[in-house]
This record gives C-alpha cells, sequence and structure tokens, in this order.
C-alpha cells in the first residue's frame, strides 16, 4: 500500500494556471502545519478534554446582525412566569372600602386610613373620590357606604340567588328527567325565572311570547289563578285570550271560569293548548304576596308520565320553598 504524506493539505487546491506562485505554497505549508493533527496527536493527555456539545434543550444563540438593516434579530421569546400588573391605588380603594363596611354606623378618616394602612394624606385623596363617585358617604364627620357600594352588593347577593335557584332546578331536572321551568308574577306581567333542561329532554319553545300567552299554557295558568279577580281582569284587559292551537281555550269568559274552578294548591294541568306535542304541570308556590309556580313539561306521547313527575316534585318542593322565595326577588 502506498504510503499518505499527511503533511500534505487537504486544503490545497491547485492553481488553475501552471504551479503556485511561492507565496501561495508558504501559506499552504503553514496551513498544513497548524491545521492538520496527526493520529497520534489527537488523544495528547497533554490536550484538554475536547468541550461538550451543546445541550439542545438550551436557549439559543441570539441572531447575528443582519446584512441589510445592521441591526441585530429579536432574541426569541421565552416562556417565564410573568407578575399580573396590579394597580395600587384601586387595591387600597379597595382596602378603605372594606375597612368602612366594617362599622355598621361608619368611622373617621383617620381611622380607616390606620384600618387599612394608609397615610392620612393618601386615604383623604382616596376617600375623597370614593364619595365622589357614590360608593361612600359622609355624615357627620364619619364614612359609611353610599349608593354605588350598596347596588353592588345587591347584584352580588341577586346574582348568588340567581345561581341557587339554577342549581335546584338543574337537580331536579336530574332527578326526574323533565324539563324544570321557575317563574312568578311580578308588577302585572309573568316572568320566567329560569329553565333547567337537556338536548334529550328539551324545554317547550317560546313560539309566542310567554307574556301574552298566559292563558294558553300552564305557567301562565298557574299564576293567574292564584290572583284576585281584579288582579285576573287586569291581566286579560292588557292581553286578551286568543286561540294559540285548536286546544286553547277561546275566550276570556271561559277562561275565567276555568280559574275559578282550580283547586287551591292542585297542579294545573295543561295538554298542547300552547305547543302541539306537548303536555305541561304547574304546582302554584305562594310567598306572602307574590305568586309562583314551578312547572314540568313531557312530550305528548309521553302523558302518562306527566302526573307522576308532577306530583313527585311537589311532595319534594317543601326542601326548596326557602330557595324559591329569595328568588322571587330576582
Amino acid at each position: 500500500m502506498a504510503a499518505v504524506d499527511i503533511t500534505t493539505s487537504p486544503f490545497d487546491v491547485p492553481s488553475p494556471i501552471g504551479t503556485a506562485p511561492a507565496d501561495a505554497l508558504s501559506r499552504t505549508d503553514a496551513l498544513s502545519r497548524t491545521d492538520v493533527v496527526s493520529p497520534t496527536d489527537a488523544v495528547s493527555p497533554t490536550q484538554p478534554d475536547p468541550k461538550p456539545e451543546p445541550c439542545l434543550d438550551s436557549a439559543p444563540a441570539p441572531h447575528p446582525a443582519t446584512a441589510e438593516t445592521g441591526k441585530a434579530a429579536p432574541a426569541p421569546l421565552v416562556e417565564a412566569a410573568v407578575a399580573p400588573t396590579l394597580i395600587g391605588s384601586v387595591q387600597r380603594a379597595m382596602r378603605l372600602l372594606e375597612a368602612v363596611a366594617s362599622h355598621q354606623d361608619g368611622a373617621p378618616a383617620k381611622q380607616l386610613a390606620r384600618e387599612a394602612g394608609l397615610a392620612l394624606p393618601t386615604a383623604y385623596h382616596l376617600l375623597r373620590t370614593l364619595t365622589h363617585e357614590g360608593y361612600l358617604r359622609r355624615e357627620k364627620g364619619v364614612f359609611v357606604l353610599g349608593e354605588a357600594a350598596e347596588r353592588l352588593s345587591s347584584s352580588g347577593a341577586q346574582q348568588n340567588r340567581r345561581g341557587t335557584i339554577d342549581d335546584s332546578l338543574a337537580h331536579w331536572r336530574d332527578t326526574i328527567g323533565v324539563p324544570v321551568y321557575f317563574a312568578v308574577y311580578r308588577e302585572g306581567e309573568i316572568d320566567l325565572v329560569a329553565v333547567a333542561d337537556t338536548p334529550s329532554n328539551p324545554a317547550v319553545e317560546e313560539w309566542a311570547d310567554f307574556r301574552e300567552t298566559g292563558h294558553a299554557h300552564a305557567i301562565g295558568q298557574c299564576l293567574l289563578g292564584q290572583l284576585d279577580e281584579r288582579a285576573r281582569q287586569d291581566h286579560l284587559a292588557r292581553y286578551p285570550v286568543q286561540s294559540i292551537t285548536r286546544y286553547s281555550v277561546r275566550d276570556d269568559r271561559t277562561f275565567m271560569r276555568r280559574l275559578d274552578a282550580m283547586e287551591r294548591m292542585r297542579p294545573v294541568v295543561e295538554r298542547q293548548e300552547y305547543a302541539l306535542g306537548t303536555v305541561c304541570a304547574a304546582i302554584p308556590i305562594t310567598a306572602g304576596d307574590t305568586a309562583a309556580t314551578m312547572a314540568i313539561s313531557v312530550p305528548a306521547y309521553q302523558a302518562d308520565r306527566l302526573l307522576p313527575a308532577a306530583q313527585r316534585l311537589q311532595r319534594e318542593i317543601g326542601r326548596l320553598l326557602g330557595t324559591l322565595a329569595f328568588s322571587i326577588s330576582i
């Protein structure tokens, strides 16, 4: 086998014209002496260990400056936990409101500043702003909650009550396996407060306004049946009886006779008077002077389920009566 001259550099490139100039050869020789390592020297103990390869998971090095702009490319985004931006003045104002709310008869500025951990000048500025916006009132040298703060409190309580009634209806929907409705008669109107149904047991579609067609559906009949004659006449004067389906009552006189014949606290049953293919039952609920009802509906071909389901709901409704009474104010 012919010997290989390892002093010949792999980077030597023949000159395209004749022999390479002397200076080119000297440069080639220098490159050969400095860049080519003999096999025996590759593992010399005097050389430091080779540097480890960079970890593939490590962040890449920044991009070099581009030739076009001379500016460095933006560094890659690295996900990091970023603290939320908090507005200090809002936090301080909230602490002041909490301090005021803790005193039923109000408190002076110095006491509120101390309890909220604020400097007195800062507390004065915030108290003045909160008073201007209606969240506080100043009465006889003390600060008390204003109308704006009371509206917030009322709205929060209302949301909690609505959540409670929604949960209650959902419980009975799942237990009995039918859509469940809750409605009240308020300020001369039928108000459908909440409905709980499922895709497999959908609620009745409101194809005609519930308020205007109270004579045709069980919810309206049950609510109107709890009113006195004057209130019934007032309602029918605004929403006269009209035929919704071929099963609906035809005139005011017939409808009034039906209301008079209703037995107190008995379920009110309606069969396809509002929506063809659907039968409904409504249970009267009286809370003070407010008329309310809880109702269910089933397809007409399952009409035999209606009364047993309504009776089961009525037996258990006492457990929900406190919740329902709260919800009347929604």
